[in-house]
């Protein structure tokens, strides 16, 4: 009875140790239900390190792109301010030198003009030439302008040398023949038109598409040119000039022939035109449209400039005067000067006499003035429009 005892006693002590630990193993090993919560699973520590490596680079790539566009908008703007500054530098050199050429034309038509005093002007615009093309020198152009920066100081160059060639040449004149000379001047006068030619196709126009290329905008490159009409630079302007410049020796008196001859004056009104006649007094309907051309001729030998002509219509005791310049003449030439808008008082003109004096002014060397002068009695009508 004592061993059967022992023997359950044993059994019952040791079978709790042999079932106790299965079970605890299978607790452990069991899997969570679904659905329920899950504990997070931590990364590696080597996931975390890539993961902020990664977004470290991703902010560099932003800021060099962003250092990229500022330092390009940058550069941009500065490109911009170096054109825009070089361009400004030389525009007025552009202009000035431009001015030269109608200075030259305007002189040429001036009645006071003598050869000794164009020689003058001649060698003064050389000099203002020489003196641009030493500022153009000091000027900085951006690189790729370097080309066309040679080509501005060709053309003042070429401008000052073809000046000082046409002032050598009337300084050198004396006897010859006016055609001669005429043809003499006009070879010099062709580096001026050479010194347009190199400034707008070596300049001007590869500096346009130089800026084009470069993005370069609102930047013009500006325009030179010296000889805007050809004709002024003719032989045959040349030729007519030097021949009227000729009759005036150094002491300032003109010789030859000169002088203008009146040859008709009319009165146009409502479409209708009357001749008006020194010996018989003619009626004219006075209308607002109403007005008066005088004709005349250059009677001597030699181009007139600045001709003046003048209208005045007397009547009761008002008078309407008007004045105008004829800018040239040539020998032979005839030349119309109509005067209108006359804007006459109604109440002193209309159903009265009148009086209308045609005056062709004097010239230099004109010593006949009896056929360059007309008065003419005229009856002013309302006519319809009364």
């Amino acid at each position: 009875m004592s061993t059967s005892d022992d023997d359950t006693e044993l059994e019952f002590f040791e079978e709790p140790a042999t079932l106790e630990s299965p079970e605890r193993q299978r607790r452990r090993m069991r899997p969570s239900r679904p659905g329920g919560p899950r504990r997070p699973s931590t990364p590696p520590p080597g996931a975390v390190a890539l993961g902020r490596l990664a977004g470290l680079v991703a902010l560099a790539i932003a800021v060099v792109v962003g250092l990229v566009f500022w330092v390009g908008s940058c550069q941009g703007k500065s490109k911009h301010d170096e054109y825009a500054s070089y361009m400004n530098s030389l525009r007025p050199i552009a202009q000035t030198s431009a001015g030269t050429g109608t200075a030259f034309a305007n002189e040429l038509g001036s009645a006071k003009l003598t050869l000794p005093g164009l020689q003058s002007k001649l060698e003064q615009w050389s000099r203002q030439q020489q003196t641009l093309y030493d500022d153009a020198v000091r000027l900085q152009p951006p690189a790729s302008l370097q080309a066309p920066q040679q080509a501005v100081l060709s053309t003042l160059q070429l401008r000052a040398i073809g000046l000082a060639g046409l002032a050598n040449t009337v300084a050198g004149s004396g006897s010859k023949s006016p055609t001669k000379v005429a043809d003499l001047l006009a070879k010099q006068a062709q580096l001026l038109t050479a010194s347009d030619l190199v400034w707008a196709d070596l300049f001007r126009l590869p500096a346009t598409e130089t800026m084009r290329r470069q993005g370069v905008i609102g930047v013009i490159a500006p325009p030179s040119q010296i000889v805007s009409n050809p004709d002024v630079i003719s032989p045959r302007s040349f030729g007519i000039v030097y021949a009227r410049l000729k009759s005036t020796n150094t002491g300032g008196k003109v010789t030859g022939l000169h002088g203008s001859e009146l040859d008709k004056t009319e009165a146009v009104s409502g479409g209708t035109v009357k001749e008006l006649s020194t010996s018989t007094s003619t009626t004219v309907d006075v209308s607002a449209n109403l007005a008066f051309r005088v004709t005349f001729t250059n009677a001597g030998n030699f181009q007139e400039v600045k001709v003046p002509v003048t209208l005045t219509v007397t009547g009761i005791g008002k008078a309407v005067s008007k004045r105008k310049l004829v800018p040239s003449i040539l020998k032979g030439q005839t030349a119309t000067v109509t005067f209108s808008n006359l804007d006459l008082p109604t109440k002193a003109f209309a159903a009265t006499n009148a009086t209308v004096h045609v005056e062709v002014g004097k010239v230099p060397g004109e010593t006949n003035l009896d056929n360059n002068r007309a008065s003419y009695q005229v009856f002013f009508s309302l006519g319809s429009s009364g």
